[in-house]
């Protein structure tokens, strides 16, 4: 029978299977009366947007404000509010709202419903708010006379000093680079990540004071480790991974036409390569691999007149660059992507090999590097490949399956490693770094790290880590033991924090004997009522009440992508950002996993009345509905209706 678009879009939600009719708990029957001595506990727990993102963003959070439902502070702007709230966690707004591939969205609980919030799209909304506006940070504490050197000014450093101010640490950035941003500004092309957002951003981190810059100073070569440990108090390691590694097959080594897909990038980035080559082929299937064939696509090439136009030129010279008006006569170049694995396995996001494909890049899935085939004078002509298999977790060719594609360069996109000359001590003999759960270097006192030099991983990771590590660098500089870590370990909501800031502060707790010590829900100095266990829980799907959300389908950035004819030459950003309204209408659909978003159905559907409103004189975020326990009998119908799981049958029992 054919269904109308209409009808499949409404969708319905039961939280029982036909021919369910008993608990599978007996202790849990839905009506049990006066026998009953659970009462409604409101339970916050971490939401899995939240629990997925690796910098830890309070994303429910700066969501509840842009949709008007957490009000800001008296005298401040809700678009500064949420600018101030998401940067608890990210300086980065304007920057991962638009290239973070947002694990965030994957576990978000709305793909149960329908779709995933277009989280890092209202991320980019309020980055870009916070620029047009001029936003600035608080004011840093007052100086606490530490210092700590940070090597690297790529997104870990970057983050590290944003913290280390917060806490009234000053910093001393070292970058062997002549402009701060690493893999923002070296790995990723400028139609993805604007460079006026890129330099707005950072700039504001430097306008808060106290972060001494040292441009073109590479620690181990031009300052020894041994005099920053003289200098400095603690040292944070944020060098990241710059080197990027060859393919491991026969012709590879020494041949000029052969290089990463990191110091492509960098060559392209640092506006030295202005065209490619006719033919390039790349081997990768992440997110690098696939900025390198895109940037192929765009750039084009020309006929070679002589040595200094090939692009390998500018690529392993870092002092030669194309001229400028050789991008006049650039034509078309056919670029392919391989990948050892097939599309749907591949690390690359998925719309972002939707847009290379719609851009002409050819991607071959499935397939291995077998070989590079080179001409007489060493220079690579092809690279041979083959169907993949895998054996005991290994690629292994199809016997038969070989075949040559031809190639001008061949570019591996294949992983990264730290460039650590001078630094062989801290080396652990795979070009990285260790690293505890406090983010130190073990047996190194003082050294603390964070970033790809761990592990090369995301944008949002390494700024997660260099937040860890701050909290580490703050504890060792006190001479403080560290604190253990919890569970979830993120930004998390702060009930305490915001009946602070809506002054509704708990009274003091008298110790002199006059306040009950049996506890009471009638007492003032405390928060009755209420559970934190979002340091050790991130709550399901299966504990919300889904049937409350109608199907509202996401509100989509436009994006101008450029077809296969248009892409020559097209550097005009991708990602068009939402309007006020649209990044309004996206955050409404957050169903608030775990935090009461104010839907009323525990007040409604209580046949008790026992469920209330807390007067509006006295209710904030968190604090929005209590319960008369004289009425209550435990029937718990206020938790099956709750949306968001926020309530939990348990007080009393």
């Amino acid at each position: 029978m054919a269904t109308s678009t209409d009808e499949m879009t409404k969708l319905s939600w039961r939280r029982f299977e036909d021919g369910d009719n008993v608990w599978d708990n007996l202790t849990e029957q839905i009506f049990v009366q006066d026998t009953s001595h659970k009462c409604p506990t409101y339970v916050h727990k971490t939401p899995p947007c939240q629990g997925s993102c690796p910098s830890g963003e309070d994303i429910r959070g700066w969501l509840q404000i842009v949709r008007g439902l957490e009000q800001p502070p008296e005298g401040m702007t809700w678009q500064e509010y949420a600018f101030r709230r998401s940067t608890d966690a990210n300086p980065f707004p304007s920057m991962m709202g638009r290239v973070c591939p947002a694990p965030c969205q994957d576990g978000c609980n709305r793909n149960e419903v329908e779709d995933f919030v277009g989280i890092n799209a209202v991320e980019q909304f309020i980055g870009d708010t916070a620029t047009a506006n001029g936003y600035k940070f608080e004011p840093a504490p007052v100086d606490t006379g530490k210092r700590v050197a940070i090597i690297g000014g790529g997104p870990a450093g970057l983050a590290a000093a944003y913290q280390l101010r917060r806490k009234g640490h000053a910093a001393t950035i070292f970058e062997a680079n002549q402009e701060l941003g690493g893999m923002f500004r070296y790995g990723i092309p400028g139609y993805r990540v604007p460079r006026d957002a890129l330099d707005a951003e950072i700039n504001r981190i430097l306008d808060m004071g106290q972060i001494e810059l040292k441009m073109g100073s590479k620690v181990g070569v031009d300052v020894t480790v041994e005099q920053l440990e003289k200098d400095y108090d603690a040292i944070l390691w944020a060098i990241g991974c710059q080197s990027g590694r060859g393919l491991p097959v026969p012709g590879w080594e020494g041949t000029p036409n052969c290089v990463s897909g990191v110091a492509f990038l960098k060559a392209f980035n640092e506006g030295r390569m202005k065209v490619t080559a006719e033919k390039v082929v790349c081997v990768g299937g992440g997110d690098t691999s696939i900025d390198v064939v895109s940037v192929a696509r765009r750039l084009g090439h020309i006929t070679k007149s002589g040595k200094s136009d090939l692009p390998e030129t500018v690529i392993h010279d870092g002092y030669v660059a194309h001229d400028t008006a050789m991008t006049a006569a650039a034509e078309g170049a056919e670029v392919t992507l391989t990948s050892l694995f097939t599309r749907d396995k591949m690390t690359a996001s998925e719309h972002e090999v939707h847009d290379a494909l719609h851009e002409g890049v050819t991607v071959l899935d499935g397939v291995m590097p077998v070989e590079v085939i080179k001409n007489a004078e060493g220079r690579a002509i092809g690279l041979k490949v083959a169907d993949c298999e895998m054996k005991d977790g290994r690629p292994s060719p199809v016997e038969g399956t070989e075949r040559v594609l031809d190639a001008d360069l061949i570019v591996a996109a294949i992983g990264q490693g730290g460039e650590l000359t001078g630094l062989e001590d801290l080396d652990n003999g795979r070009g990285l770094m260790n690293s505890d759960k406090f983010y130190q270097v073990p047996d190194k006192p003082g050294h603390f790290v964070a970033g790809d030099i761990i592990r090369p991983h995301l944008l949002t990771t390494a700024i997660g880590q260099a937040w860890i590590a701050v909290e580490s660098i703050n504890e060792y500089v006190n001479k403080e033991e560290h604190k253990r870590r919890p569970k979830v370990d993120v930004h998390h909501f702060d009930l305490l924090a915001k009946l602070n800031e809506a002054k509704l502060a708990p009274e003091q707790f008298k110790v002199d004997g006059s306040s009950d010590l049996r506890g009471t829900s009638s007492a003032n100095y405390a928060i009755h009522n209420y559970e934190d266990r979002s340091g050790a829980e991130v709550i399901p799907h299966d504990e919300l009440y889904l049937g409350h959300f109608p199907y509202t389908p996401r509100v989509l950035r436009r994006e101008e992508v450029p077809s296969s004819e248009e892409v020559l030459g097209h550097f005009k950003e991708r990602v068009i950002g939402y309007s006020e309204e649209d990044a309004v209408n996206e955050a409404k659909r957050c169903m608030s996993c775990g935090m009461c978003f104010e839907c009323d159905n525990c007040v409604i559907f209580c046949p008790q009345d026992a469920v209330f409103r807390v007067n509006k004189s006295e209710s904030t975020t968190g604090r929005y509905v209590d319960t008369d326990y004289d009425k209550c009998i435990g029937c718990h119908i206020c938790a099956d209706v709750c949306p968001t799981g926020y309530i939990k049958m348990g007080l009393g029992e």
